[in-house]
């Protein structure tokens, strides 16, 4: 008797104990001082996701969040993406307006936001594009690209699903090819007739036969090698464009990274250890924080980038955080380095 109370006693604590490392491992796992819940992805995302479009529907290399040297202001343009096909460019401006009322006095445009009750101006989004294609092209001339004769096309993609298209049309603004709502960028396919697919057969078709491979291969360095924003992809399909400042942690792991610098590494890749397929990493401390594996390439200027034999590898606490600064966010951000796929950062 006393034997089967002793061995029910100590089943129970092993229970306990067994949930006490379960919910240990869970807390690390799922708790998170990132600064990035609040975050709204929809932009980001909504951009990323038309890139990805656009390269499947086309056969093409998107490069996106460019800041191109403005030297009229001094300042960076910002680009959403600029697309390459056969030796050709064009500008593509993504707006995730959620609904279009109407065109102000000024050229701008009265939206509602996400929710579907507070009202937004924007910018004319068909003058910025072409405005940003106009500084690209200039940037592109100054590093030697020999561009045919013309303006760089431009496009403005909305995206957004809940963009009513019905008011759009009710307007007294009719919108210029150049604009895609919703409805038409959904039904979108290379072999599309019309208007519009012959608008856009001539924006992202490539050049003539023996002008594409030279051209082509000009505007993939230039591009690869211009400015743009550092970019995050997060767990759950999320990206953040913006500018990475430096890691937090502990000395250890600090010390262990210090070799990350952009001057160096073009990308980093996070995967976490795992063991009995719990995505999780067993120590003897009493915390156990989760190991991270960290594999990161060396910068490489070449067409086809770093070989896999040249990526590194390295192991640091899933604790660790990174300090980031949204492209559109005045706040710097703690984003912890377990919610984090892959960083790329800008030379």
């Amino acid at each position: 008797m006393l034997r089967n109370i002793s061995i029910l006693f100590c089943r129970l604590w092993l229970d306990i104990i067994r949930g006490l490392v379960i919910y240990r491992l869970l807390r690390s796992f799922f708790s998170s001082t990132d600064d990035l819940l609040d975050f709204d992805f929809s932009a980001s995302n909504a951009l990323f996701s038309v890139a990805s479009r656009l390269e499947k529907l086309y056969h093409g290399k998107a490069y996106v969040g460019l800041r191109i040297p403005d030297p009229d202001t001094g300042s960076r343009q910002h680009i959403d993406l600029a697309f390459v096909t056969k030796g050709k460019v064009s500008v593509v401006s993504v707006k995730n307006f959620a609904d279009f009322i109407s065109i102000c006095k000024d050229g701008s445009w009265a939206c509602r936001d996400e929710s579907g009750y507070k009202k937004q101006s924007h910018p004319d989004p068909v003058a910025e594009a072409k405005k940003a294609a106009s500084i690209l092209e200039s940037y592109l001339k100054r590093r030697g690209v020999a561009l045919p004769v013309g303006n760089l096309p431009h496009l403005v993609v909305l995206p957004n699903p809940k963009f009513c298209s019905l008011n759009f049309l009710l307007s007294e603004y009719r919108p210029p090819p150049e604009v895609i709502t919703y409805l038409k960028w959904a039904q979108l396919k290379p072999e599309s007739k019309g208007m519009l697919s012959r608008w856009l057969k001539g924006a992202f078709c490539g050049a003539k036969k023996e002008t594409q491979e030279p051209m082509h291969q000009q505007l993939s360095f230039v591009l690869g090698t211009a400015p743009m924003w550092d970019r995050l992809e997060l767990n759950g399909d999320k990206y953040v464009l913006g500018e990475f400042l430096e890691f937090k942690g502990k000395e250890e792991d600090i010390q262990v990274l210090r070799n990350i610098r952009r001057s160096k590494i073009d990308r980093l890749i996070i995967q976490k250890t795992s063991i009995f397929g719990l995505g999780c990493y067993l120590s003897y401390e009493s915390a156990a924080p989760l190991r991270l594996q960290v594999s990161y390439s060396p910068r490489d200027y070449r067409s086809e980038g770093a070989s896999s034999s040249e990526w590194k590898e390295l192991t640091v606490r899933s604790s660790t955080e990174i300090l980031f600064q949204p492209a559109d966010s005045r706040k710097v951000r703690k984003v912890k380095l377990s919610t984090v796929v892959s960083m790329t950062l800008s030379a």
